[in-house]
């Protein structure tokens, strides 16, 4: 699949029992932050797992610009000889992050406090998305940001000359913003200092110390508050990228929806700023187990056990608990329409500003596959029908959404009716085998004509 070639409409169709050993791909997060922080490094990063998804082969593309060495040697295996922190030359070509907000707003913190210029662009979502959240704070490091109305791409942006480093309170809980401002950080005489109000995933923080930074972290009145000492020499290392639990969310949750579904999906991260939706998905009555639990490169991880669960309860899940699984939202409300009773999701605003509205998204979708939702700016309300409950025979828009593509598609393998969505082709931004994959699981998926 191609998230930049034209539409691929798909159907799913309802499917007997998935079944088997689900390989879904290593970590998004984590990939873009090895590449990254193997390019801030003197000497080589190898790294094995790395999710070869559109968005992730962007960021590899984006870290030769800035002059780091990057090679391919083959499925997952990948080198990076970095230049060191403050080592970036300044691009020649404009840098084209494709779909990634993550990807993009990474790099720009990244390439804010060394004296060059770099101009930014992406897809249709990507320049649709906010990126004032990234320039503000650079702006205080001594950064100059020049975009489109609105503060969207393209946006050029002029490093500062001479950074000085900064004490900055994440606005709203984002762990792209909390990680460009630390990765400016490194270019920069002094402590950098964040606080977050609410915790977001951690991988920044793990890694940068893996990585041989000088990072704190405390728990206070305040928040929680990461102090970073700057202009490390950051170490290469060698990474084993764990499989991601936001792509392991489709199988598993496709398996409790299934009925006699039974799918083994192993090495999962299940570190817990992003473990929420299996959280969730026990409290609901899912049949979802952790089998050889272990720790991988300072990440916990675990095989997950997967198997239809007809018993599921809609539950009110906690706003506290929404950093932990926001990419997590549109396949949670397909399962709750599989659940019995009324499943309140509250705290979720900031899937507005994702790759698309993700609330509107997965409402219409839903709802014209005979669905009932309930909405509001930050609260979409799912109204469970039981297994085997969903109408289906709609097609839903993915709005240039990977997640939204595959949530449907996942709903449309239990539903009474076919789902369809306008196109697929986004799917290859996150998880370019999801076809094959589902697919050999059982799954019924059809590439239809536009």
């Amino acid at each position: 699949m191609s998230s930049h070639g034209d539409p691929i409409p798909m159907t799913s169709r309802k499917c007997g029992p998935l079944k088997g050993t689900a390989l879904v791909p290593g970590d998004k997060s984590i990939s873009h932050r090895s590449l990254i922080l193997g390019a801030l490094t003197v000497g080589e990063t190898k790294i094995s797992g790395l999710l070869e998804g559109d968005d992730v082969l962007d960021t590899a593309k984006a870290m030769r610009a800035f002059g780091a060495e990057v090679t391919h040697h083959g499925e997952g295996e990948w080198t990076v000889n970095g230049v060191g922190v403050g080592g970036f030359a300044e691009p020649e070509n404009v840098i084209d992050c494709g779909n990634s907000g993550t990807g993009v707003r990474l790099i720009m913190g990244c390439m804010a406090t060394s004296d060059i210029t770099a101009t930014f662009t992406g897809d249709a979502s990507l320049r649709s998305r906010p990126m004032g959240r990234i320039t503000d704070p650079v702006a205080l490091f001594g950064a100059q940001s020049y975009g489109r109305k609105g503060g969207r791409l393209p946006m050029t942006i002029v490093g500062a000359a001479d950074p000085v480093a900064v004490r900055y309170t994440v606005p709203m809980p984002s762990a792209q913003v909390k990680s460009a401002v630390l990765l400016a950080g490194l270019n920069v005489a002094g402590d950098t200092v964040v606080i977050e109000k609410e915790a977001t995933r951690d991988h920044t923080e793990r890694m940068l110390a893996g990585f041989g930074a000088d990072i704190t972290v405390e728990n206070t009145d305040e928040g929680r508050v990461i102090t970073l000492k700057g202009q490390p020499e950051l170490k290469p290392q060698t990474i084993t990228v764990p499989r991601d639990p936001s792509s392991a969310a489709f199988p598993v949750c496709a398996a409790l929806i299934v009925e006699g579904s039974d799918v083994l999906i192993p090495n999962i991260g299940l570190n817990p700023t992003r473990a929420g939706l299996f959280t969730t998905l026990r409290e609901m009555g899912a049949d979802l187990t952790y089998e050889n639990e272990r720790e991988e490169g300072g990440e916990p991880v675990a095989d997950l056990r997967a198997k239809f669960s007809p018993n599921m309860k809609g539950i009110e899940v906690p706003p506290e608990r929404a950093p932990s699984m926001i990419d997590e939202y549109p396949i949670l409300s397909v399962v709750a329409c599989y659940a019995e009773g009324k499943t309140v999701m509250k705290g979720v605003k900031e899937l507005r500003v994702k790759e698309s509205d993700r609330i509107d998204a997965m409402a219409r979708g839903l709802e014209a596959n005979g669905a009932t939702i309930e909405e509001d700016e930050d609260t979409l309300i799912v109204h469970g029908m039981g297994p085997g409950g969903l109408p289906g025979g709609a097609t839903a828009e993915a709005r240039l959404d990977h997640r939204i593509a595959m949530s449907f598609m996942c709903a449309g393998m239990a539903s009474k009716e076919p789902v369809s969505v306008d196109d697929a082709g986004p799917i290859a931004t996150s998880f370019p085998v999801f076809e094959p994959l589902m697919e050999k699981l059982g799954a019924q998926l059809v590439r239809t004509s536009a």
